[in-house]
């Protein structure tokens, strides 16, 4: 019998009595980020509002009072009314050594619900296999980095504008659109809207860095479709372009069209388990958004 297998080890939910030992168990896994990246990162979550009755952080392994293990949810709905579903980002999953073995019981307590859709954005490249293993395929292949501000315009007189609740363009977006613009630029996002032949498009990027944090990038987090992202490329380029932001980065399943850049295949491949199935263009509330760069 293993040593672990001695230990009582328990897992339950996240409490907020908890973030503290979180955030030290999840800097000794994640040395890349410091301790004060966790602690920003689950008081964002702390101040998101709750959905229903799900963990509003995540589930921990504990043993002799030990914080052993940590899998951080992001629970979430997209969509309009009735039509919107329950999303949750799995995230930053981490045990000790020694209780490895409790896995698989931490991800079946982490994706037991049914009528939740689960995502991993994130996937470690040794973890993937795993990953499929568990259930879970893979809706996204890669990305496409590109430089939009070389790209043509395709609409005559496009017009980019910061988003704002009380701008006149932001009335032509639908209410739920309006609140999801808001909602990300309250978390540091550039909320931007295109104007093209009196119809409003909104997206939002993100700012990333590459090559160890020395070139800044924009990750696309939000457009209606990727249609709209390859039209209005060439203003939200050169928009972007002016405050810093080349390069743009998205996730695709090829190479897009017209688009001046490279599609990477295998690079931040993303994963599903559930109901629903994520669009290409959405990364709305997952960890590149709430839990900050």
């Amino acid at each position: 019998m293993t040593a672990a297998a001695q230990i009582q080890v328990k897992c339950r939910h996240i409490e907020e009595t908890d973030l503290d030992r979180v955030a030290e168990r999840l800097a000794r896994s994640f040395p890349s980020r410091p301790l004060s990246y966790w602690s920003a990162a689950l008081e964002r979550m702390r101040r998101r509002p709750a959905i229903g009755d799900c963990p509003r952080y995540g589930l921990l392994l504990e043993s002799g009072g030990r914080v052993v293990g940590v899998l951080l949810q992001i629970f979430f709905r997209r969509g309009e009314g009735d039509r919107a579903a329950v999303y949750c980002n799995l995230s930053s999953w981490c045990i000790d050594p020694q209780f490895r073995s409790y896995a698989v019981m931490l991800n079946s307590a982490a994706t037991r619900r049914k009528d939740v859709t689960y995502l991993n954005v994130s996937p470690a490249p040794h973890t993937r296999p795993s990953i499929e293993a568990l259930g879970f395929r893979r809706y996204c292949d890669g990305q496409f980095v590109g430089l939009p501000a070389l790209s043509p315009t395709r609409k005559s007189g496009a017009k980019v504008v910061d988003f704002a609740p009380d701008r006149p363009e932001a009335e032509l977006l639908a209410g739920y659109e309006r609140a999801l613009l808001a909602e990300h630029a309250a978390f540091g996002c550039r909320s931007l809207i295109v104007l093209a032949d009196g119809a409003a498009h909104p997206f939002i990027f993100v700012r990333r860095w590459a090559l160890r944090r020395t070139i800044p990038c924009e990750q696309l987090i939000y457009c209606r479709d990727l249609d709209e992202f390859v039209e209005f490329a060439g203003p939200l380029g050169r928009y972007l372009l002016v405050r810093g932001g080349a390069i743009c980065v998205t996730d695709a399943n090829g190479p897009l069209p017209r688009l001046v850049g490279r599609y990477l295949p295998g690079n931040g491949p993303k994963y599903v388990k559930g109901p629903a199935t994520p669009r290409l263009g959405d990364l709305t509330f997952t960890e590149l958004v709430v839990l900050g760069s």
